[in-house]
């Protein structure tokens, strides 16, 4: 079947505890959470701006916002409102179920919500969030270690989402940014539910790329995988250039395929010559 030498090498590496998932924006969405388009038509609403704003970037819109309201307080309210799922919808999750029976030793997430802790809890695993330094140091061993990338809603201190927020990460060398490097040096990854359109991502998935580069010992990268429902030519070609191997999907859309791929990933996990 296409793909199953990916799937035993990502299969192969979880059995050895050394798997990384990254979670984006998609896995939230197909539970019903709101697009990043209702967010910055939410920003653009209440700053008046639905007209003039339309050709600025979310993270241009939500550093206006700080600007003019001191802070993006009401708009985390209102995140943390709107993005909201109940425990019984996300036990219905096939998804979320899936990424948790997979048992990933470590999640990294730009996803502000709670939907993978609460998933957790949903199913009575254990798990650590990480969103700081502190939380680093004190994260019980053992437990699948869930890091909040891009900050949490219950700290609004830790979120990326504006620009300034953005420029100050390029840096790379955040403490979040620092437990990355080091994990990803040594582990097999897999992302899941993010658009090549996020240029967060790409800046991310390069950096790796060109710092592997650095060392001149770049043929003993662990493999990194990224799954689409449908990439482009382009896409795929250029994230190869990057040492990216895309994973295609062959459902009828987007969550399909993935429930599609995460279920036989556990399957050949659960294989006993793995």
């Amino acid at each position: 079947m296409a793909h199953d030498e990916h799937i035993s090498a990502i299969a192969t590496a979880l059995q050895r505890r050394q798997a990384i998932l990254f979670v984006g924006a998609g896995i939230s969405m197909n539970v019903g959470l709101p697009s990043w388009t209702c967010l910055i038509e939410h920003m653009l609403a209440d700053l008046d701006l639905a007209q003039i704003g339309r050709d600025a970037t979310y993270q241009e819109i939500a550093e206006y916002y700080r600007l003019q309201h001191g802070s993006l307080s009401r708009l985390v309210d209102w995140m943390k409102r709107e993005w909201q799922i109940s425990p019984e919808q996300l036990k219905n999750s096939e998804l979320h179920r899936l990424i948790v029976e997979l048992d990933f030793p470590l999640i990294y997430t730009t996803n502000y919500d709670a939907n993978l802790e609460l998933s957790y809890q949903a199913f009575g695993r254990p798990y650590a969030r990480i969103t700081s330094a502190k939380d680093i140091a004190t994260a019980t061993v053992g437990f699948t270690h869930i890091v909040k990338y891009h900050g949490d809603f219950s700290d609004p201190d830790t979120l990326v989402l504006t620009e300034s927020d953005y420029f100050d990460r390029l840096s790379f060398d955040a403490p979040l940014d620092i437990k990355f490097r080091s994990d990803a040096f040594a582990s097999t990854m897999l992302f899941v539910g993010y658009s090549m359109s996020d240029l967060n991502i790409r800046f991310l998935l390069h950096r790796l790329w060109s710092i592997w580069q650095q060392t001149g010992l770049d043929r003993h990268r662990p493999p990194l995988f990224l799954f689409m429902h449908e990439p482009s030519e382009v896409q795929t070609h250029v994230l190869k250039r990057w040492g990216v191997t895309v994973i295609s999907g062959d459902g009828e859309s987007s969550g399909d395929s993935l429930s599609r791929f995460l279920k036989r990933l556990v399957e050949q996990r659960s294989e006993p010559d793995q």
